[in-house]
């Protein structure tokens, strides 16, 4: 006989799944009416002050950057904004405002330095060119974590902070209006290598020496005396053009080896034109406008292809064969005699050398023949006239004139 079924268990009622249903249901519903994250995912302190970064800035006409500033999303999320995880809530290391596509329209507005001063653990702070005003406050240049701070191309003014990050490394302030002298303490930085202050209205020296292992570092375009310190042999772009800068160079820039980029133009700056030079890596050599003076004596041929630019100088001697490998060449404006070398007359005309500038010199032999039709070559006010090949390839810029009245060529050397 067969043993008795087990009865089925009891059927759990229906009526009592529906307070689970219903509280799963309210809790969705709270769930999609609670508001945004963002204050949860940014740190409190950092979001405050992106708020008060957007109260303070507003978009040019035609940009359109704060468009995604909706503080009901997460502001992490923001155009220009990055943050990092941290137990108590994101943190913005890097602010970079404004479209950074050339030509867009930037920021108008103050520099909202009080907002930035509050991110604590910002690392890189940018701004477009455009119209935002204010100084540099120190608690903003001095950001503890700061490594990289560009503002050049707007309306700030005032003198430069004293003290600055100590890990900085990139500080790019051209194109406003500060003024005041170059702080010391910046050029003492361990972890700068690139340093651009370039059109400003600085003024008084150059600092120095100067310790921080700098790559770039251009002071052009200001108001700057008095003369160069010692400069960290790393440098590889060098330009303090524009400035009432003055004395010899010589013994500075022969420190400096791998300069690849160096203008000194447009200042007051005598004595020789180290030799070395001419033997470095430099593509662009500018010493234009100055009172360097002296014979020429390169340790080697420049770079192939570079531009030498020692115009309106007080140069003299012959001019140097080491100089045919060269792109452009000026020399116009000096007192050069003798005759042009033949390496560099050749490189001409081959048209290796597409600008030659000699006019406004002594000199008393010109044989360059024929010369490309994309050949600049000038060769007018010197002891002897330029032949008609030369006439012809100087273009309207070059000027145009005759030799030099023999008066002027009396004791003058001749080829």
């Amino acid at each position: 006989m067969a043993p008795p079924r087990a009865p089925p268990p009891p059927r759990r009622p229906r009526y009592l799944l529906l307070p689970r249903l219903a509280a799963a249901f309210l809790l969705l519903l709270l769930l999609a009416a609670a508001p945004p994250a963002a204050e949860a995912t940014l740190h409190p302190v950092d979001y405050l002050a992106l708020q008060a970064v957007r109260r303070s800035l507003s978009d040019l006409p035609g940009s359109r950057f704060f468009a995604s500033w909706d503080f009901t999303a997460d502001p992490c999320g923001f155009a220009g904004v990055s943050c990092s995880a941290s137990p108590d809530g994101g943190r913005v290391v890097a602010l970079a405002l404004g479209d950074p596509r050339a030509g867009a329209p930037g920021l108008s507005g103050p520099l909202p330095s009080a907002a930035l001063s509050r991110l604590s653990a910002l690392a890189s702070l940018s701004l477009v060119p455009g119209r935002v005003t204010g100084g540099l406050p120190p608690a903003v240049a001095a950001l503890p974590a700061l490594r990289f701070l560009a503002l050049s191309g707007n309306l700030l003014s005032g003198p430069l902070p004293r003290a600055f990050a100590p890990g900085l490394r990139t500080l790019d302030l051209s194109k406003n209006t500060f003024s005041g002298a170059v702080p010391p303490a910046l050029l003492q930085l361990r972890d700068l290598r690139t340093l651009v202050l370039s059109h400003n209205a600085l003024s008084g020296g150059v600092p120095g020496p100067v310790r921080a292992p700098l790559v770039h570092f251009d002071l052009r375009g200001n108001r700057l005396s008095g003369g160069v310190p010692p400069l960290p042999g790393t440098l590889v772009y060098l330009s303090l053009a524009g400035n009432r800068l003055s004395g010899r160079v010589g013994a500075v820039l022969r420190r400096l080896p791998e300069l690849a980029f160096l203008d000194l133009g447009g200042n007051w700056f005598s004595g020789e034109v180290p030799g070395e030079v001419f033997a470095f890596r430099i593509g662009y050599l500018q010493l234009r406008r100055n009172a360097f003076s002296g014979e020429l004596r390169p340790a080697g041929c420049v770079a192939p292809g570079a531009t030498v630019d020692l115009s309106h100088n007080a140069l003299s001697g012959r001019v140097p064969p080491e100089l045919a490998t060269a792109g452009a060449v000026y020399l116009n404006g000096n007192r050069f005699a003798g005759e042009v070398p033949r390496e560099v007359a050749a490189a001409a005309e081959a048209g290796r050398m597409r600008v030659l500038f000699l006019q406004d010199n002594f000199l008393t032999g010109i044989a360059v023949g024929g010369v490309p039709a994309s050949g600049a070559v000038c060769a007018h006010w010197n002891c002897v006239a330029p032949p008609p090949a030369v006439v012809a390839a100087c273009p309207a810029k070059g000027g145009r004139g005759r030799r030099r009245p023999q008066a002027q060529c009396g004791g003058r050397r001749r080829g």
